[in-house]
């Protein structure tokens, strides 16, 4: 039970947060590399002498002040701390303080290990344990919302509602999730994890062994109901999701597909190009002479998606400009169309979802979504370490910001609460599928 509460205590005091990995738009990243670089590479940068410090404005850090103490503090340690100081250790713990300080769940740090971790390929393969967990981003609990069938963690036992409370007996309260997955959870191929989850109500206690396997992430699921009605489970968007999902759309169409249903229930994100692509898809030609998307940060300034004579193109206050999108081939969804969303559907997902909403180009049944409507920056910083930062917010065609607040759904329906822990939930007792066939008929 003095464990039990040391987590909750944990989580309640200062953790760092992380509820989703978002959308990552590297457009200025260039530009601070090489700015990073040349103050990494140049010693005398290092030395702060407080005549050579710019004019203050208000709000600015004073660099001088902070030096002096943090040399004042560096002579109690030495003096005075009982162990041995790992330089490196706590020279990474100021520049995570640093971003912890701007209150952004968002935004982070990473050490030269954990940057070549979050390098990872979006090649929607991985050797894992086949769970989805997200992380929300006031409490930093980490939570199961998806256990894939047959996958390592399904015949271990866990369920979805599962929360990650110990890794290898490690606590990761609070902990990072890009980290806590790539750093913990994954791992070498016939390798096992202990997985210490806790468990309904009761918070019980459940100490999962895991062997790690390589994993084919499933983006895109499809088969036809009855009726004629198709369905397609999208569960990220990484590299090779637009491809697999018109695969999926056009196998359905050539089995007579008369109404269809996208789910995008748990989906975390993705891939923004992925989302944009498939956007221009399904969309109706009339429906696409126009934004699908638009980002602005605290200049005004941002980047636009937009199809321009049945041609996908990117263009930016910054300077960049692409026109290289695929050209649209003419297709688009002539069927009665539905998208399933709930409070796991985030980021990229929102994406596409507005973009639906603003064109009405469907019916949206679910829950709010999570409500993630900002942009994150990955920035290098020269030396191997990087920092991940809020830059933007992003809108919807019609210029809705969802940022906290989520997609509202057409049809508001919740699943059942007997269904929320189930690893696998058939289609014939989905209430909420149900509820979108319904919508559609």
């Amino acid at each position: 039970m003095e464990s039990k509460n040391k987590f909750w205590k944990g989580f309640l005091v200062g953790a760092l947060v992380m509820a989703f990995s978002g959308l990552v738009i590297v457009g200025v990243s260039a530009g601070i590399f090489l700015i990073g670089k040349a103050v990494m590479d140049d010693p005398s940068q290092a030395r702060l002498v407080e005549e050579d410090l710019p004019v203050l404005e208000e709000g600015d850090l004073n660099f001088g002040e902070i030096n002096s103490k943090m040399n004042y503090i560096q002579d109690i340690i030495k003096q005075y701390y009982l162990f041995d100081e790992d330089p490196e250790a706590v020279e990474d713990g100021i520049y995570l303080g640093l971003m912890y300080g701007l209150n952004d769940p968002y935004s982070v740090y990473y050490n030269e290990e954990d940057y070549a971790s979050m390098l990872e390929d979006t090649s929607g393969e991985y050797c894992g344990i086949g769970a989805m967990v997200s992380q929300n981003r006031s409490t930093g609990i980490a939570t199961v919302t998806k256990v894939f069938e047959g996958a390592p963690s399904f015949e271990a036992g866990m369920l979805p509602g599962d929360i990650i409370y110990k890794v290898g007996g490690e606590d990761v309260a609070g902990m990072e999730l890009d980290l806590l997955v790539s750093n913990y959870i994954r791992g070498e191929e016939g390798s096992k994890v202990k997985i210490t989850v806790l468990r309904g109500d009761a918070n019980e206690e459940v100490e999962l062994t895991i062997e790690r396997r390589q994993i084919e992430v499933p983006t895109v699921e499809h088969e036809m109901l009855e009726d004629n009605i198709g369905y397609v489970y999208v569960m990220q968007f990484d590299s090779v999701t637009s491809q697999q999902f018109k695969e999926a759309v056009e196998d359905l169409e050539s089995q007579g597909m008369e109404k269809l249903v996208i789910d995008l229930r748990d989906n975390p994100g993705g891939v923004l190009d992925g989302v944009v692509e498939m956007l221009a898809y399904v969309l109706p030609e009339d429906k696409m002479d126009g934004l699908l998307l638009y980002t602005e940060d605290k200049d005004g300034k941002g980047d636009r998606y937009y199809c321009e004579n049945g041609k996908l193109k990117y263009d930016s206050d910054y300077g960049y400009k692409n026109d290289e999108f695929p050209k649209r081939d003419g297709h688009e969804i002539e069927v009665p169309m539905a998208v399933l969303v709930n409070g796991n559907s985030a980021s990229a997902s929102e994406v596409f979802t507005g973009a639906i909403q603003d064109y009405e180009a469907g019916i949206v049944v679910g829950t709010q979504t999570f409500g993630k409507g900002i942009v994150q920056n990955l920035i290098p910083l020269g030396d191997g370490t990087a920092i991940k930062l809020t830059t933007a917010h992003y809108y919807t065609p019609s210029g809705f910001d969802l940022h906290q607040v989520g997609l509202t759904p057409d049809v508001e329906v919740e699943l059942d609460e007997e269904l929320r822990t189930k690893a696998v939930v058939e289609k014939s007792e989905d209430n909420q599928l149900l509820a979108a066939i319904e919508a559609l008929k």
